[in-house]
């Protein structure tokens, strides 16, 4: 016959597991969806990022890519824009 102080532990400790369990099931859930709204950001951000360079390149100077990125290749003249804005004149 086994020791009833043994079972109770033994139930102790699966209550333990079980509350444990729904807890890392929660977190893996919540986990997953914040993973989802970071990839429909990214699209988000890819879509306007590619929108925006569209309108700069029909609007003014030359878009170039950069590490990933759409950059002028002549920064637009305007109002506060100093010289040292262009590449190249420190």
């Amino acid at each position: 016959m086994m020791d009833p102080e043994v079972l109770e532990r033994i139930a102790a400790r699966c209550a333990e597991l079980d509350g444990l369990e729904e807890q890392l099931v929660k977190q893996l859930s919540e986990v997953r969806a914040e993973r989802d709204e970071l990839a429909v950001a990214e699209r988000v951000w890819q879509r306007m990022s590619e929108q925006i360079a569209d309108e700069r390149t029909e609007a003014g100077s030359p878009v170039i890519q950069v590490a990933g990125r759409a950059v002028r290749l002549v920064p637009d003249r305007g109002p506060g824009v100093a010289e040292s804005a262009l590449v190249g004149l420190e």
